[in-house]
């Protein structure tokens, strides 16, 4: 039963991450493939991460596996923020500080 979990969770994060694919070739401008990857592409690796985690042969690789979808998400948003105030020119303004 666990198997079959897995392996639709990571079925269901390979879906997500098709779609934040499209999104980024599809989408007219750069604010919207920026929410296309950022939302899509951290849904798809966190139902990855699930589903390995549950593969995992203890709890200690099961706990990093997460971890690495945390790391994944910070870095995701904060890069996300950088593109985004660059792309409004606002890079050198300092008013997210």
């Amino acid at each position: 039963m666990i198997d079959a979990v897995s392996i639709a969770l990571i079925l269901v994060g390979a879906f997500f991450f098709l779609a934040g694919t499209v999104g980024l070739l599809r989408f007219p401008d750069i604010f919207s493939r920026l929410h296309a990857l950022t939302k899509a592409d951290n849904l798809g690796l966190g139902f990855v991460a699930v589903g390995l985690a549950l593969q995992a042969s203890d709890l200690f690789v099961a706990f990093k596996l997460l971890l690495v979808w945390g790391v994944a998400m910070l870095t995701a948003t904060t890069s996300a923020q950088l593109v985004g105030l660059h792309a409004r020119g606002e890079e050198g303004r300092g008013d997210w500080e």
